[in-house]
């Protein structure tokens, strides 16, 4: 069994550093925020992802929940109910930027919108925090990284992984070079979940404007469906490489230090999803980097979860596991390396969450934060580029049904 001292110092540590951060209250100088002010924040695309974001800042002082948008009548409601008692609503993000009373936005829309938002955003002077992937194509990134610097704005993805204190430490250990060469990494994330049974969610058609929803995705009949489960269709997300493997792609880019793949396979297939889903329920996808002697490899799937979510970085010394909960270091035969982990979640490994830690509060906090400092977030627009380039490769080669090169994009 792990000693446990190392775990109880490293989250009395962890646990004293989130306490002065999140007691801090700030609002906007010129060059940052003051103490004992408020940040007052607007929510766009109050769907269900986003009001656990707005439920996590309600839980951080010094932040108020001033405006909320959204094109449908029941999560602006819901959304609104999260929000500051005299918070105002509408259907027009483009109000809500507008109001000279907000500093910042969160960003909780279908993907094909977070980009467009979030220059817009910047444009207006407001800071960002954006979930990911930032990207819907490969020719947003560019011009999303452009607006974040040209106006100096703090831009946040929806990474959480990068303030996660575990896999901060994993970090560090990988760099340092204990493990040797790392010549192969495995992502995983698997789920067994029949999530592409088709219901009759009775919206009316009148609560919902689909013309903003649709945004620059091409012109199609109202469809309840795909407004419920817009990750599933291409027009409006990436299915499983955008949705899901972003997130530890992103930890690989940000562990080993790279940027995009330089090619990319994949294969995909509906076991579960014909018919139902455009975007496949079950992919793999093996990507090589510019320069680099490794092999990058992920698996998804709604059909199994055996492998659950996780990550291992495999190097000629030991590899390193990782999860969103814990980290363990698993000696190759032969080394003079010892197994040794440091867990902070409970209960079983890959887990697609863990109470502890709470990447949300961790990486919001941080977000509001670089707010207050104009520092650089763990998670900056360069960084939501990156790995959405990643989940693109992999389904430009899955789309295209060939090996895709980086210089054919």
């Amino acid at each position: 069994m792990a000693d446990q001292q190392p775990r109880r110092q490293f989250m009395q540590t962890v646990g004293a550093a989130s306490a002065g951060v999140m007691a801090a209250g700030y609002t906007a100088t010129a060059r940052g925020y003051a103490a004992n002010e408020t940040i007052h924040v607007g929510a766009i695309g109050t769907g269900g992802r986003c009001r656990q974001l707005l439920g996590t800042l309600g839980e951080i002082p010094g932040v108020k929940i001033v405006a909320v948008c959204d094109i449908w009548d029941d999560n602006l409601q819901k959304g609104r109910a999260l929000a500051d008692p005299k918070a105002a609503t509408t259907k027009d993000y483009h109000e809500l930027l507008a109001r000279k009373d907000i500093d910042a936005v969160v960003i909780g829309t279908p993907d094909h919108w977070h980009v467009p938002i979030t220059i817009d955003a910047c444009k207006a002077g407001k800071d960002v925090y954006v979930e990911k992937p930032l990207t819907h194509d490969l020719s947003e990134g560019p011009p999303v990284i452009a607006a974040q610097n040209e106006y100096k704005r703090i831009v946040q993805v929806g990474m959480q992984q990068r303030s996660m204190p575990h896999l901060i430490e994993a970090n560090k250990i990988i760099r340092s070079g204990e493990l040797g060469e790392i010549r192969k990494v495995h992502l995983t994330w698997n789920r067994n979940s029949p999530r592409a049974q088709k219901k009759n969610y009775g919206i009316d058609p009148k609560s919902v404007d689909w013309k903003r929803f649709l945004g620059n995705a091409p012109q199609q009949p109202y469809d309840e469906y795909r407004f419920r489960h817009w990750r599933w269709f291409w027009d409006f997300g990436g299915g499983i490489f955008t949705d899901l493997m972003v997130h530890y792609v992103d930890v690989a880019h940000w562990f080993l230090g790279l940027d995009h793949p330089q090619m990319a396979t994949s294969i995909g297939d509906h076991f579960m999803a014909q018919d139902v889903w455009q975007t496949p329920d079950t992919v793999q996808t093996l990507m090589r980097y510019p320069g680099q002697d490794l092999q990058v490899y992920f698996e998804g799937t709604f059909v199994n979860a055996r492998n659950a979510a996780m990550m291992e970085y495999m190097g000629t010394n030991a590899t390193l596991y990782c999860d969103r909960g814990r980290y363990e270091i698993h000696p190759e035969h032969n080394r003079k390396i010892k197994y040794r982990e440091l867990v902070l979640g409970s209960g079983s490994r890959g887990k697609d969450f863990y109470e502890t830690p709470n990447g949300r509060l961790l990486h919001l906090t941080n977000w509001l934060e670089c707010i207050r400092t104009r520092k650089t977030p763990n998670a900056p627009a360069e960084a939501g580029v990156s790995a959405a380039s990643a989940a693109h490769m992999a389904n430009l080669a899955l789309r295209g049904g060939k090996v895709q090169h980086w210089a054919e994009t």
